[in-house]
C-alpha cells in the first residue's frame, strides 16, 4: 500500500514552517497549531484539545514530517484511516495504514515499506497496535512520535469509551523518550484530567484551541412537525454544495426518514450498525467521494467522518449528552464556511432519556454523570439564552463577556437570532397539572390538551371529562402553547412521560409546590423561530452559482473517481472557490492559494489552468 507518487523526501525536515508551505500549502499555522508543532518537533508530549475543523492532524502531521522515522497514528476507525491516508498521499506523503480489512499479502508489504523507512506516517487501530508483535517491531525502529487520535476514547467518562483504547497506555512506558499527543475535540474537564492520566500525560502540558465554532448556526425547536421541519431547512439550504446528515434514534427511523426523503425526489441514503457490512460501505463511500447526498443515520455513522462540506446536521431525538451532541454537529463545516445545526426534540425525549439513565446497569457514580450530562443537554434545548455559552461552558470554557460579566450574544444561534420573551407560567402550569391529575394521569398531552381547549371529543365525551372544573379553562393559550408548556414542565421536572406505556403524562413530586402556589415558574413563550440564510460575515462563502466553480467541481468529481478517492482530498470546496475568485494564471499564482501545495501544483496545475481558459 506504499504510495506510488513521489514521497516526500524530508528535505525541509526540522523546519515547520517549510513543510507546512511545501506540502499542504498553507503559508501559516491559525491558533495553537505552531505552538504545538514545535514543542512536538523539540521532543515534547502533551494533549491538544481543538475543535473539529480547528486543524487537529497538522498538529501530528507537521512534527511527523520534521522529525527523523516515522510517526504512528492512533485512529478508531478503518474509514477514518484510509481517507486520511489517501489525502496525505494526494500531498506526496508516503502513508499507509494498517487494520483488519486489509488482504494479508497488503499488510507484508506495508510492514515491508515500514522496516525499510519508506514510510513516514503510519495509521493503526489500537487493538493492533498493543499487540506484542506489532510493539517488538517498532521498538526496532526510529520512531517520530506517537498520535492518539480521539483521545476521548480513552476515557471511561468519554461520550465515546472503547475499552481497546486503555491499553494505550504502554506506549509511556515502551517508549517514554518519544513523543506522544494525544488530541480531541470533545472532552469536558472531567474526561481532560482520566486522558491524562490513561495515557501517561499528567506532567505535560494542555493545548487548549477553544471548542467554539463560530460558523455553524445552533438551531433547536420542539419537534411538532418533523417532516415540515425538515423540508423548511432543506428549501434554506437549497442550491448549496455539499452533503447533510440526519441523525436518528433507532435504526428503523433511519431507514423510513431516507425512504421519504427519497419519495421527495432528494438522494438520500440510510446508515445504521443492522445493516449489510457491503450496504455500509457503499452509503460511506458514496458520502465521502463528494455527492451532494443527505445521509439518514444513528450514531454508527460516527467518527469516520472526515468530509469537509457537510452544510448542515439535524438530529431527530435529543442527544444524551452536550459532548454527544457537539461531537455530532462538528461534522457540519469543517471546511469553516457556514454550517447549519437543528436540534428537534420532545418532552418524551426527555423522559425517554432520564429512564434509561436510571434503568442502566451502570456504577451509581456514572449514573450520577450520566444524569449531569443529560440535564446540561435540556438545559441546552430548552434555553432563553445563548445555546452557545451554554454549550461552551459544558467544556470549561467561558464565553465572551461584557464589562459586567454577561455573556455577549454569540449572533449565530437561534436565541441570539431572536431572543425568546419570558412570562409567569405559574398559572398555566398550575391548569396544566391539575387537568393531568384531574384525568387520572391517565393520558397523554394531546388529550389534556383538548380538555384543557374545552374541545368535547370522543375521547373527552367517553370519559365524561367536559365535566371536569379544568374543562375549557385553558382556551386563552393555543395547542402549541400548551404542548409547550407541558414540554417545559417535563424539563423542569414537575411532570414525567410514562414512556413504557402509551406517554401519559405523571406529575412528580416537585409539581407540589407550583400547585400550592409555592413555587413561581417562569417559561418561555413559544415563538416563530428565524429562517433563511444564515449569517456569513465570518468566513468566505463558496462561489456555488459560479460556472467556473462548478466546471471545478466536475473536474474534481472525475479526477476523484478515476483515482477512486473521495472527492475532497484533490481540493477543498473552499480552495475551488478561491481559485475561482483568484483566476490564476499562472503555476505560480496558482501556489499561493491556500491548500495548494507543491505535489498538488505538479500534480493538477496545468490541469487547473487549463479549466480556468476555457470560454
Amino acid at each position: 500500500m506504499a504510495s506510488d507518487d513521489m514521497p516526500y523526501d524530508g528535505r525541509f525536515a526540522g523546519d515547520p514552517d517549510h513543510v507546512l508551505q511545501r506540502v499542504f500549502g498553507h503559508d501559516g499555522f491559525r491558533g495553537r497549531q505552531e505552538e504545538v508543532v514545535r514543542h512536538v518537533v523539540a521532543g515534547g508530549s502533551g494533549l491538544v484539545l481543538m475543535p473539529t475543523g480547528g486543524g487537529k492532524s497538522l498538529c501530528y502531521q507537521v512534527p511527523a514530517l520534521c522529525r527523523p522515522g516515522v510517526g504512528v497514528v492512533v485512529s478508531p476507525l478503518i474509514a477514518l484511516m484510509e481517507d486520511q491516508v489517501a489525502a496525505l498521499r494526494q500531498q506526496g506523503v508516503a502513508a499507509a495504514a494498517l487494520h483488519s480489512d486489509l488482504p494479508e499479502g497488503e499488510a507484508r508489504r506495508i510492514l515491508g515499506d515500514l522496516h525499510e523507512g519508506a514510510l513516514k506516517l503510519l495509521y493503526v487501530s489500537p487493538e493492533r497496535l498493543t499487540l506484542e508483535g506489532m510493539l517488538s517491531r517498532l521498538d526496532m525502529l526510529p520512531i517520530a512520535m506517537f498520535a492518539v487520535d480521539e483521545a476521548h476514547c480513552v476515557s471511561q467518562w468519554g461520550h465515546h469509551f472503547r475499552p481497546e483504547y486503555r491499553g494505550l497506555g504502554v506506549l509511556s512506558a515502551r517508549f517514554p523518550r518519544t513523543p506522544r499527543l494525544a488530541l480531541t475535540a470533545t472532552a469536558d474537564p472531567r474526561t481532560v484530567e482520566d486522558i491524562r492520566a490513561q495515557l501517561g500525560l499528567a506532567e505535560d502540558p494542555v493545548f487548549r484551541g477553544g471548542f467554539d465554532r463560530p460558523n455553524i448556526r445552533i438551531e433547536a425547536r420542539p419537534r411538532e412537525q418533523e417532516r415540515a421541519q425538515l423540508r423548511t431547512l432543506l428549501r434554506e439550504t437549497a442550491g448549496q454544495a455539499g452533503a447533510g446528515i440526519v441523525y436518528c434514534g433507532s435504526r428503523a427511523r433511519t431507514e423510513q426518514t431516507a425512504e421519504w426523503l427519497r419519495a421527495d425526489g432528494q438522494d438520500a441514503l440510510a446508515f445504521h450498525a443492522g445493516m449489510d457490512a457491503g450496504a455500509k460501505r457503499d452509503a460511506h463511500r458514496r458520502f465521502s467521494r463528494g455527492d451532494s447526498v443527505i445521509m439518514c443515520a444513528t450514531i454508527a455513522f460516527g467518527m469516520g467522518i472526515d468530509r469537509p462540506d457537510v452544510r448542515w446536521v439535524v438530529h431527530l431525538d435529543l442527544p444524551r449528552s452536550p459532548e454527544s451532541w457537539y461531537q455530532e454537529i462538528g461534522r457540519a463545516g469543517r471546511d469553516g464556511l457556514p454550517a447549519r445545526a437543528l436540534l428537534l426534540y420532545g418532552a418524551g425525549d426527555i423522559a425517554l432519556a432520564r429512564h434509561r439513565v436510571e434503568e442502566s446497569p451502570a456504577a451509581p457514580e456514572q449514573k450520577r454523570i450520566e444524569r449531569q450530562r443529560l440535564e446540561a443537554m435540556v438545559a441546552i434545548a430548552e434555553a432563553a439564552t445563548c445555546r452557545r455559552a451554554l454549550l461552551l461552558r459544558c467544556f470549561g470554557e467561558e464565553p465572551p463577556s461584557d464589562a459586567n460579566g454577561v455573556a455577549v450574544p454569540c449572533g449565530n444561534c437561534d436565541v441570539c437570532l431572536a431572543p425568546p420573551s419570558l412570562f409567569d407560567g405559574t398559572v398555566a402550569a398550575q391548569k396544566l397539572l391539575s387537568a393531568v391529575l384531574r384525568t387520572g394521569r391517565r393520558f397523554g398531552v394531546a388529550h389534556v390538551v383538548d380538555v384543557l381547549r374545552g374541545r368535547l371529543t370522543e375521547k373527552v365525551a367517553q370519559f365524561a371529562h367536559d365535566r371536569l372544573p379544568t374543562f375549557g379553562v385553558g382556551k386563552d393559550l393555543s395547542d402549541a402553547a400548551w404542548r409547550g408548556v407541558a414540554r417545559q414542565l417535563v424539563a423542569h421536572g414537575a411532570l414525567d412521560v410514562a414512556v413504557e406505556n402509551h406517554g401519559e403524562l405523571v406529575p412528580t413530586e416537585a409539581a407540589r409546590p407550583i400547585l400550592r402556589g409555592e413555587q413561581k415558574i417562569m417559561l418561555r413563550a413559544e415563538i416563530a423561530r428565524p429562517t433563511g440564510p444564515q449569517r456569513s460575515d465570518r468566513v468566505g462563502v463558496p462561489a456555488s452559482g459560479d460556472p467556473l466553480f462548478e466546471r471545478l467541481r466536475d473536474w474534481r468529481r472525475a479526477e476523484a473517481q478515476a483515482q477512486s478517492v473521495p472527492a475532497y482530498v484533490i481540493f477543498q470546496d473552499r480552495t475551488l472557490a478561491e481559485i475561482a475568485a483568484a483566476r490564476p494564471r499562472s503555476l505560480d499564482q496558482l501556489g499561493a492559494i491556500p491548500g495548494v501545495g507543491r505535489t498538488k501544483l505538479e500534480r493538477y496545475g496545468a490541469a487547473v489552468l487549463g479549466l480556468l481558459t476555457e470560454q
